[in-house]
């Protein structure tokens, strides 16, 4: 199943039952590095709700 992780990659990525090794083919990662900063960042639901989580992840296929 693909799936997309939403969050703070080494806080995903040190789950070790969740990722072991070689299971992860991507991780995109965005500036700024190491700033310290707590980043909210907003997420619409496919319903319109807005949600202000950290951490998300999501099941999805392709179409």
């Amino acid at each position: 199943m693909n799936r997309l992780y939403f969050g703070d990659n080494l806080k995903w990525l040190s789950d070790r039952k969740e990722f072991p090794d070689a299971s992860v083919d991507l991780v995109y990662i965005n500036p700024p590095f190491n700033s310290n900063a707590d980043y909210e960042v907003l997420f619409r639901e496919p319903s319109g709700r807005c949600d202000f989580s950290k951490n998300r992840k999501r099941s999805y296929t392709r179409s």
